[in-house]
């Protein structure tokens, strides 16, 4: 691969950028998060109505995570400077959505839907099956695939910045990184990049059938935040 040559100051830049933005937003969280805390008495409503689900942290999270990592996988070679900066973006948000796993609200929080893999699985083959029950959070397959895109982007960030710390000699592992085996990190950085792909493609059809399903556009709740209560919903994916 053909890198342009950057200046190895390019992350200590990034980090008092960095330490701004988290700043700033930890301080949006304050002033959101009183109004975001669960709330039992918003479950007591009437059949259809809507409700808080995804709270505005979340939702900011998931679609700068997906500007990101389709900004730095349709760039690279060429667009070098634009790749690097959105893989620190990526690896931002996914630093912010393990804090947000414990003290988001109540469906933010890893300990309302991760649940086992065989009860994942189980849910799949009700999704194929087309009669899957509906979860006013992730349901057990979501959570699955939370799992497996936060552990794919994680490894496509720090293979990504081993290779450029290798080749370039700058990122927050230049230290660490060596020359010896820039090719074969670089071979893994691709596999995850496109595996992290392969598991959109996945997510984005699952969310198509879940809306169909359930008769519901799951995009647009993640847009707005809300969804509708029935009487058969589910609220946690546990088990």
């Amino acid at each position: 691969m053909h890198y342009v040559t950057r200046p190895e100051s390019d992350f200590p830049t990034f980090l008092t950028l960095y330490s701004g933005l988290t700043v700033s937003l930890l301080q949006v969280i304050k002033l959101f998060y009183a109004r975001y805390l669960p709330n039992t008495e918003k479950y007591k409503m009437k059949p259809h109505e809507l409700i808080k689900v995804w709270d505005l942290p979340l939702r900011i999270f998931h679609w700068l995570l997906v500007a990101g990592f389709f900004v730095a996988y349709l760039t690279e070679d060429e667009l070098l400077t634009i790749h690097v900066w959105a893989g620190y973006l990526v690896s931002g948000l996914l630093l912010f959505r393990l804090i947000w796993g414990f003290i988001g609200n109540e469906h933010a929080r890893f300990s309302n839907f991760l649940c086992s893999p065989v009860k994942s699985v189980v849910y799949v083959k009700d999704v194929i099956a087309l009669k899957s029950k509906r979860y006013i959070g992730h349901n057990p397959a979501g959570a699955l695939m939370i799992m497996l895109l936060l552990i794919s982007l994680l490894m496509t960030s720090i293979t990504g910045f081993i290779v450029y710390g290798a080749d370039q000699g700058a990122g927050p592992l230049a230290i660490m990184a060596g020359s010896r085996y820039e090719k074969i990190w670089e071979e893994v950085h691709e596999f995850f990049a496109n595996f992290t792909l392969l598991l959109v493609f996945v997510h984005i059809a699952g969310v198509a059938v879940e809306s169909y399903i359930h008769r519901e556009n799951l995009a647009k709740s993640m847009w707005h935040g809300y969804k509708k209560i029935t009487t058969n919903t589910r609220f946690k994916s546990q088990g």
